[in-house]
Parts: structure tokens; C-alpha cells; sequence
């Protein structure tokens, strides 16, 4: 078997400095996280990580973190990207809302925009909406757009992977539409887009409750179900794109008719609306996932015993999935990400259909971005995209 190419070596070599810069886009790392989260050896990381300070790209800063998993030995250095000129910025397109955020190349936000927004059948429209919010959050920033070097966008949605394109029913204002594309169009900014729990767990990885971890599952539970997996440090995303569609997995072949034109979903008996359905009728006051949310916090028994069941039927699903991938951990996000009655469920799932060493290698969690997971991934996406460039 002949030896790689020296082109070979380099783009793999490169494609190394791309994971560790990706992975510092979320803030400073120590060089033993690098290790952790990339996969890599710790001389290839420690050769990397001098590699890029000599370059300027990267500078190692007078912080300590901490040991890892609390030992008591010396905190270690930590190495940042350098703080470059120039902005970018990150776009959240939820089901309901849109959010804008412009960030310098740290991630410190500099300013924001939300507004309430029917997503789902306008695509054009919400396109137009996101534009124009784009630009009132640079002037509210101080900014022009030449100032700003690249957006990155979330949709709740699968991507296809080759044509960039929105194939499914889930949007259906959307179908078609390439909102890398059009976005661009309408601002002239190199605009990279990917779907919202890859973004969520993109997030996470870089500045929330997953940082060092190389693999991990991030379930978004919100009006819909999807999943982000990270596996050695990096996103993946699967041969068309539409990896982590957990909530499209059959439960039932005669169940309601799903969104995305299959029958019997998974996210059409643990979506937040039909949970809140579920739920009322044992209730007088309209309730909202906020409220249903408070009652799980409080205590209330039908709540949690509905909740639970939700979590135990996800946690069904994931079983075969971390059987597959032998995860660390599977964070918890969107608006019931938070709920302890979901997590408990989980749990008990894994513990009960997933293989014993692979249930006692995963830990459950709820992500600690809450619902800024998606916005601080678009904003991290830009930033790894500038730093690749």
C-alpha cells in the first residue's frame, strides 16, 4: 500500500487546524479539551495549537480552567482564537420566531433582533423579514455591512446536502428554496446555513454544558424533535444532510398523519403542542408550554406523569441510536430541554433498552443555553466559516 501524497497529508493536516479552530470559535479550550474533543493525539494537538499561534491566529491566554473532572493538579493554560477585526452574523429562524444577533469573531454579541414571525408557510417572506433585521442589528451595532465578513443560519428543517435546498414538508412555505442562496441575494454577505439542532449542538460543544466532549447526542424537543450528533469533535451530518431526523423515526405504522407526510412519527406523540393537548383537558386554565413547564417544577403529578411518558418514548428511540453510536452524553434542548420529568424518562429508557455499558457510559443533561442554543450555533458557524477561509 503506497504512502499518502504530501497533498493528501496537507489537507488532512488542514483539515485538523479547521476542527481545533471550530472548536475554539466557542470560546477558549485548554490544549487536553482539544485533545478530548477532536480525537486526535496530544502531540498532533500541541503541534497544531503551536502551529497556529506562529501564524496569528491564535494566542494562549493568561486564564486558567479547571482540571479535568475535578482533579486537583494544576489548572491549565488556555489558547483562544485572536481577536481579529470585523463582525459576523448569526440568524435564528425557529418555527415562530426569527433572531438576528451581530457578534465580533469572540462570539460577544453586539447586538439583537427578534421578532414573532410565521415561518413555516412564508419563506420569502421570512427571508425578506430576516434581511432586514440583519441590517437594523448592524446599525444598531455601530456597523456597516462591509463590516461584516459572513452570516451563518439556522432553519428547522434538513438541509439536502448537495443542493442546499429544503426538500420536506416540515416548511412548507419553504420547499425548494435554498435560504443560503437567498438570503445572500438579499445581502450580499456569504451566508452558510445548517439545520437547528446541528447549530444547538454546535452551541453547546463551544460554550455550553458539552465543551471537551467528542461525542455526544443534542436532542432539540420543541414543536418538533431533531437531533444533533457530534462524533470526535465534529458534526455529523450524513451521506444527503438529514442525519439526527429522530423525530421522523415510526412508532406506529397506523399513527397520525406527521408533517413531514409519513404516518406515526415519533415527534407526533412528544411534540410540545401535543403535549400541551394531552394536558388540558385536566386543566381549567389555558395552558402554554411556559405553564406546563411551571406545573413540572411545582410538582404536579399528571404533568410529570406526562412528561415522563414523553421522555421514555424518546428515550425508546435514542436507546437503539447510542447502542449505534456509544455517546457520552445526550443533552437536552429546546423548550422542554429543561424539563426534569423529560430528563427522568430519558433515563429510565436508556437504562432499561439500551446495551447496560453503553447506558452507563451516556449521561442525560439539559443543555445550559437554553433557547440562545440555536442563535450562539448560528454565530458560531459564521465564525468557524471566517476562520476556515
Amino acid at each position: 500500500m503506497s504512502a499518502p501524497s504530501p497533498g493528501a497529508l496537507e489537507r488532512l493536516r488542514g483539515a485538523h487546524r479547521r476542527a481545533v479552530t471550530g472548536l475554539l470559535a466557542g470560546g477558549p479550550l485548554s490544549r487536553a479539551d482539544l485533545t478530548r474533543a477532536t480525537g486526535l493525539s496530544r502531540t498532533t494537538v500541541s503541534s497544531l495549537v503551536t502551529e497556529l499561534i506562529a501564524s496569528g491566529q491564535v494566542i494562549e491566554t493568561t486564564d486558567r480552567g479547571r482540571p479535568h473532572k475535578g482533579g486537583s493538579g494544576r489548572p491549565p493554560l488556555l489558547v483562544a482564537l485572536a481577536t481579529p477585526g470585523g463582525s459576523v452574523v448569526g440568524v435564528d429562524v425557529g418555527h415562530h420566531h426569527v433572531r438576528v444577533a451581530v457578534a465580533d469573531r469572540t462570539g460577544d454579541v453586539l447586538a439583537e433582533e427578534t421578532a414573532a414571525v410565521d415561518v413555516d408557510s412564508h419563506g420569502a417572506h421570512t427571508l425578506d423579514r430576516a434581511a432586514s433585521m440583519v441590517r437594523a442589528a448592524l446599525t444598531r451595532a455601530g456597523l456597516g455591512r462591509d463590516d461584516a465578513l459572513a452570516v451563518g443560519m439556522c432553519v428547522p428543517a434538513p438541509l439536502h446536502r448537495a443542493s442546499a435546498q429544503i426538500r420536506t414538508g416540515i416548511l412548507p412555505g419553504w420547499q425548494g428554496l435554498c435560504p443560503g442562496e437567498e438570503l445572500h441575494r438579499r445581502l450580499g454577505l456569504p451566508v452558510f446555513v445548517d439545520n437547528d439542532a446541528n447549530l444547538g449542538a454546535l452551541a453547546e460543544v463551544g460554550r455550553g454544558a458539552a465543551q471537551g466532549v467528542a461525542d455526544l447526542v443534542y436532542v432539540k424537543v420543541a414543536s418538533g424533535l431533531g437531533a444533533g450528533i457530534v462524533l470526535g469533535g465534529r458534526l455529523h451530518r450524513g451521506a444527503t444532510g438529514i442525519a439526527g431526523e429522530l423525530g421522523h423515526v415510526q412508532v406506529g405504522e397506523d399513527g397520525p398523519v406527521c408533517r413531514c407526510g409519513n404516518r406515526g412519527c415519533l415527534e407526533t406523540l412528544v411534540s410540545a403542542s401535543r403535549l400541551v393537548q394531552v394536558l388540558q383537558p385536566a386543566h381549567d386554565e389555558p395552558l402554554d408550554m411556559a405553564r406546563v413547564l411551571g406545573l413540572d417544577a411545582d410538582g404536579d403529578p399528571g404533568v410529570r406523569r406526562v412528561l415522563g411518558d414523553a421522555g421514555r418514548t424518546i428515550g425508546r428511540a435514542l436507546a437503539d441510536l447510542c447502542n449505534s453510536l456509544n455517546p457520552e452524553m445526550v443533552l437536552l434542548g429546546g423548550s422542554l430541554g429543561a424539563s426534569p420529568s423529560v430528563a427522568l424518562g430519558i433515563r429510565e429508557a436508556l437504562d432499561r433498552y439500551a446495551q447496560p455499558e453503553t447506558a452507563a457510559a451516556v449521561r442525560v443533561a439539559a443543555g445550559s443555553l437554553g433557547d440562545r442554543a440555536e442563535i450562539v450555533g448560528a454565530v458560531s458557524l459564521a465564525i468557524v466559516r471566517v476562520a476556515a477561509t
